[in-house]
This record gives C-alpha cells, structure tokens and sequence, in this order.
C-alpha cells in the first residue's frame, strides 16, 4: 500500500496537499480531506461551520480533489482523500479521480458530528451495512484501492464482522481510530486481510509499537502530523518493523 508505514491522518478543513506536502519526509501516505461530496453532506458541512468547524467547501468538491493530489503528483508519498457521502454518484466520480492518480480512497464511516450522523454519513454508516458498502463496491469498481475509515466504541458495531464485509464488497484497508480500544486493532487485524492502519494517540515510538504489535500493517498520526519530532519517531519505529525486521 505505501511505505513507510506511516500514514497521515485527515483533518477536516486542515488536511490537503500543503499539509501533505510539509511531512512528506515522515509519511508513505497522506489522507487529505475530509470532504463533503453530495448535497446532503455538504449542507451539513457548512452547518458545522457555523460552530467553528473547520471544513472544505469547494464549489466542485470532485475537481478539488482531483486538483489537490495533482499537486502531490512530484512528492514520494501516495495520495489519498477521505470522503463523506450519502448517494453513489459522487463517490463513483471521486473514485475515478483516485484512480487516475494512483491514489487511495477512503470512505469516511467515522465523522461523530451530529450534523453528519443526522444525514445519514460518517458514524452513522457503521449502523448501515447496505449503504457503507454499497459505497465500498462503488468506489472499487472504479479501480481505485478503496479504504474504509471507522471508529471503534460505537454500541451495536462489531468491527472485526464489519471489516470481513467491508473486505467481500472490495475494500483492500481499513482505517481504524481505536479511541481508547487500542486491542480492536488485533481483532480487525486477525479477521480480514485487509491493510490495517491503527489510528488515535499515536506521539511517538511507543504508541507505533503498541499498535503494530496489535497487528497493524501501518500507524497515522493526526493532529501531530505538523510535528516533525513525532513524525520522525514514527517513521523510524516503522522502518525498523517493517524493513529491518526488529519486533522489540
């Protein structure tokens, strides 16, 4: 998927190609976005604004995607966009412009603002097998690696079952923010063969290890991902997992 194994994490109204650009050194992939892409998310999107939320709210959400990672299109790290939905439509055209750069698709199934779970995208997906993936078949008969981003200690949700669906309708990893369930990444890891990358609290050497030793093939560092010291310490905790083969 990317190496190393070290993943940025989206940040609403933060995460594009500037951003991803500033920690190509650390990073094997960068998830720009999140982006709102049909009418539904988007009216939610600009109701976030209003509390201060920030969001990107291009005219045409697709052409910003496809521009942002054209400007990665010079940097060694592999683009990706995290994106919120209700229809298909969308979806399929912001898979097609993954495709043609090479690029990852992640469908956010993680978003918790009420706003978005109201329109029946981000968390509210976990709750909605037919929709998240429908979306995932979508996206991936347009020939794009699709990843699907969750959210662990959602009542009702078994994520390992989840990520065995997720895996059938033709998704190839799974984002997940363990919150403070840092041992769903083993369950997840042990019940597909998905690429897991293990999100939340990732600072340093430790939490990376932590989560590889739960059986993560990749870590992302979010709202540290403008802080070079930890994207270092990550980044060299990866790389001796991964290509030196040290396990300690």
């Amino acid at each position: 998927m990317f190496r190393p194994r070290v993943a940025l994490a989206s940040l609403s109204g933060e995460a594009d190609a500037e951003w991803a650009r500033a920690a190509a050194n650390y990073a094997g992939c960068a998830f720009m976005g999140g982006i709102a892409l049909d009418e539904a998310t988007r009216a939610a999107a600009e109701t976030m604004t209003d509390r201060d939320r920030s969001e990107f709210l291009p005219v045409d959400p697709v052409a910003f995607v496809d521009a942002q990672l054209a400007e990665l299109a010079d940097v060694a790290l592999r683009g990706a966009f995290n994106v919120r939905s209700t229809t298909l439509g969308p979806v399929r055209r912001a898979a097609e412009v993954c495709h043609n750069h090479g690029a990852i698709l992640e469908l956010n199934a993680h978003c918790r603002q009420a706003e978005m779970c109201a329109a029946g995208a981000g968390e509210a997906l976990l709750r909605d097998d037919e929709a998240l993936t429908a979306q995932v078949r979508t996206a991936a008969d347009a020939g794009t690696d699709v990843s699907v981003k969750v959210r662990a200690e959602v009542s009702g949700v078994d994520l390992p079952s989840l990520a065995r669906r997720l895996e059938t309708a033709g998704a190839v990893a799974i984002h997940v923010d363990a919150m403070d369930s840092e041992s769903v990444v083993a369950g997840v890891a042990d019940a597909t063969d998905l690429f897991v990358v293990a999100n939340n609290g990732v600072r340093g050497r430790e939490t990376a290890r932590e989560y590889f030793d739960y059986g993560a093939d990749a870590v992302s560092v979010g709202r540290a991902s403008d802080e070079q010291d930890v994207l270092a310490a990550v980044s060299e905790t990866a790389d001796e997992r991964f290509t030196q083969g040290v396990t300690g």
